[in-house]
């Protein structure tokens, strides 16, 4: 069986290091992959946004079975390509992918079919945006519609960063033409959590909750990034939140996206807010989430070929989902000066063996350069330790962290703390 993964950072390599414990894997190959995903399976230079280079690929070397990992691929309709030259794929086609590529579809889809989500007002015009932050309750959030890293949502708390945010969205264009509408959108308070779900548009089947930190700095402060750190599962998320988010969200959901004639198969991303009226919709994401797949993936017990496998063929009914019991860490080592600038080439040096080796370390953006494994990207690495308690994990992933080294490298060091104190 050969499988090509299309994609390149940290979470792609989870993907590929669970695929490969299936004996009939014979093969993976990782569009582009990355200096570290070199080890685990055979790196293409075919960028994840060149349809034509990964179709052409995938014909070519009787691919088996196609993951499409990253948001611009679904979102530029990869699996649709690849579907019609017969290639199974795990992935949303274009049509579903749109609840992440437009913030705007998602949110009306919510409104239509009475899913829980904050209140909200849609824009294509900067004059009425503008208009209408000057009324609107603070603080407010501003998101792009169309897909930006991740970054495409800016929390103002006075109606000047209101204003700024708009201005810069749909006249400065920070986000591309991701921003050229924009949701204006109530702010909601409580603990954040992460779920990711496989769901073949039938059967949806939560994985374990997480925890992402998106701030680059301690205690939260700092740029949005696209994730310094993550735990599993989410203390937050207690069983009966979970029934709720099964009986208000995710089943409405999938029926919602039915209904609309957009059968979603893949890995549909819930980004919730535990507030005081219950469980509410921050996002939807097409695929699996980054950093969250570096902790979800290692507490899976059944096989990840099997399921997706089964997702394609719309059997996931047919497979028993089951994840271990323990808890799992993943620390986030990043280049000095991300998520603004930072420089490349930094050669990444293991400096303690023993301590390194309790880590699944998975590279984000490392590349191999002379035979030597060095930066390429922001968020550089990841250490995922798990434990049978989250406080083992969080300290084993720490203990881990002194054992590589970069030049400039920096990692937050309260990934866990508020989980563990329970505090929001």
């Amino acid at each position: 069986m050969k499988i090509m993964v299309v994609g390149g950072g940290g979470r792609e390599h989870a993907i590929i290091r669970k695929l490969k414990e299936n004996p009939s894997v014979e093969k993976i190959y990782a569009l582009p992959g990355n200096g570290g995903i070199a080890r685990d399976a055979e790196c293409v230079a075919v960028g994840a946004k060149d349809l034509d280079g990964i179709t052409d690929f995938a014909v070519f070397h009787g691919i088996d079975f196609a993951v499409v990992a990253p948001d611009d691929p679904l979102v530029m309709g990869a699996v649709d390509r690849l579907e019609e030259k017969g290639i199974p794929c795990f992935g949303p086609r274009k049509n579903a992918a749109i609840i992440e590529g437009s913030k705007a579809f998602s949110k009306e889809l919510m409104k239509k079919y009475g899913i829980p989500t904050a209140a909200y007002e849609t824009f294509d015009d900067m004059n009425k945006a503008l208009a209408y932050v000057k009324g609107a309750p603070l603080p407010v959030v501003v998101k792009a519609d169309g897909l930006a890293l991740g970054k495409g949502v800016l929390i103002c708390q006075t109606r000047e960063e209101a204003a700024e945010a708009v201005r810069s969205m749909m006249e400065g264009r920070i986000f591309g033409d991701s921003g050229a509408r924009v949701v204006i959108e109530e702010f909601l308070e409580g603990p954040e959590v992460s779920v990711l779900s496989f769901t073949d548009g039938e059967t949806i089947v939560p994985m374990v909750s997480s925890m992402d930190h998106k701030r680059a700095l301690d205690g939260d402060k700092g740029l949005n990034t696209g994730g310094m750190g993550t735990i599993a599962p989410n203390p937050f998320y207690t069983p009966d939140v979970a029934k709720r988010c099964m009986d208000e969200i995710f089943l409405p959901t999938i029926r919602a996206m039915k209904a609309e004639g957009r059968l979603f198969r893949g890995c549909l991303y819930f980004g919730l807010m535990i507030t005081k009226d219950g469980p509410k919709v921050i996002e939807y994401n097409c695929r699996f989430g980054d950093p969250e797949t570096q902790v979800v993936l290692p507490l899976l017990k059944t096989d990840l070929f099997t399921i997706m496998k089964a997702v394609s063929e719309g059997r996931l009914s047919d497979v028993t989902v089951e994840f271990s019991e323990g808890a799992a860490c993943c620390l986030i080592l990043a280049s000095g000066g991300y998520p603004t600038r930072y420089e490349k080439g930094k050669e990444i040096v293991v400096t303690d063996e023993k301590r390194l080796a309790q880590a699944e370390v998975f590279h984000a953006g490392t590349a191999l350069k002379d035979g030597k494994l060095v930066t390429s990207g922001g968020r550089v690495l990841g250490l995922t330790c798990t434990g049978k308690t989250l406080a083992e994990a969080v300290a084993k992933a720490y203990d881990a962290a002194q054992g590589i080294a970069f030049e400039g490298a920096y990692y937050r060091r309260d990934i866990g703390a508020r989980a563990m104190k329970g505090v929001v």
